[in-house]
């Protein structure tokens, strides 16, 4: 009995022994609680929405101040065709848009029927569904007020039509987000034990007693991984168009160009976490919990972004894999050239260039 008391005492120190590692082991299990709380949520505030009014009656005013007083929409814009509409859809500074019939209010008194088209953006599925879910209550709360009970004069229809994915496809939607989730588990996972691994193993001696330069050996170890992520790519890609038909709209090059750019992203980020932390098990515990969850919670790969409360939204920021899923549906789904995507594009070079100098940084203070 004394000896398996000793054992258990024994057991408690070790993990109490790094401090690191008892932290992360009671404070991971409350921030994935607290993420998962508060990220899985089906409710969307604000949503950018866009007005194509080709009637501009006292009818179609009305609907649309219906809309701006529903506490859901912010009225973003009003557009004049619908190249217009998709080119705000490309861009990003739309979420849905609403296009009245020409006459509408003539055509409802006449038909007892009016048409309003609800354009969304289909390539993310969950977030159409949501917003053409309020769209319809904002309308039957409308017609309600009109005529109380319903009635011919009130008989006002939406007409959905999504663009970029007018089926819906799910996988149109996931194929995306795999791309960044299994991205940022080669990349990140692996790297983040890479410097470790020499740590624990008793090589980093010998590499820091060589000729060769902090910024070498941080290269050395980012190469494979490099290579390999980027097959994974051109794989990802290629599965995607021919067993699941995911059209890729806009350009091959600049897709492949972006997802290089968010592979050298991914390694630093492994990198960093590899060159702070002194064990295998720390820097893998760091990044499951704080990469490969935030990953899929927070990036918008399942869950929408705009749902999430504003601390969320704030940390989700600084999730790569964010701005890569904004910078790949728009290449793949809605065919966005660079002038679409140069946003994301510049900062997910900040990220890199932050993270890799830090790594060396952090390098060269180890070899001091």
């Amino acid at each position: 009995m004394n000896s398996f008391r000793g054992f258990l005492r024994k057991e408690f120190l070790h993990i109490f022994r790094d401090r690191r590692t008892a932290v992360i082991l009671f404070g991971m299990p409350l921030i994935q609680l607290l993420i998962f709380g508060f990220a899985i949520r089906n409710e969307i505030q604000d949503v950018k929405l866009g007005v194509y009014d080709k009637s501009r009656d006292a009818v179609t005013r009305a609907i649309i101040s219906k809309f701006a007083s529903s506490g859901y929409f912010i009225l973003s814009r009003e557009v004049h065709s619908e190249r217009e509409i998709e080119e705000a859809f490309s861009s990003g500074s739309i979420t849905e848009v609403l296009v009245f019939e020409p006459d509408f209010a003539r055509r409802l008194q006449r038909d007892g029927r009016g048409e309003v088209q609800v354009i969304t953006d289909g390539s993310n599925p969950n977030l159409s569904r949501i917003v053409s879910g309020y769209t319809a209550a904002v309308l039957h709360d409308y017609q309600e007020s009109a005529v109380p009970g319903g009635g011919r004069e009130a008989g006002v229809v939406a007409v959905p039509l999504m663009l970029f994915n007018p089926e819906l496809k799910s996988v149109d939607l996931f194929v995306p987000g795999l791309m960044a989730l299994i991205l940022m588990l080669v990349s990140a996972l692996m790297t983040s034990i890479s410097i470790t691994r020499e740590k624990e193993s008793g090589t980093m001696e010998v590499l820091l007693v060589s000729s060769l330069r902090p910024a070498q050996i941080i290269i050395g170890k980012v190469v494979p991984y490099f290579l390999l992520s980027f097959i994974n790519v051109v794989t990802i890609i290629a599965v995607a168009s021919l067993v699941f038909g995911v059209p890729c709209r806009g350009s091959l090059l600049l897709l492949l160009l972006e997802s290089l750019l968010f592979i050298v992203t991914a390694l630093s980020l492994g990198i960093f976490i590899s060159s702070v932390t002194a064990s295998q098990q720390v820097a893998m515990m760091i990044a499951l919990a704080g990469l490969l969850l935030p990953t899929i919670l927070l990036s918008g790969f399942i869950f929408p972004v705009a749902s999430m409360p504003l601390p969320l939204r704030m940390i989700s920021n600084i999730i790569p894999a964010r701005w890569y899923l904004i910078i790949v549906r728009g290449i793949m789904l809605k065919g966005a050239g660079f002038s679409y995507i140069w946003k994301e594009t510049l900062v997910l070079v900040a990220m890199s260039t932050v993270l890799m100098a830090a790594s060396v940084k952090k390098f060269k203070i180890r070899l001091q």
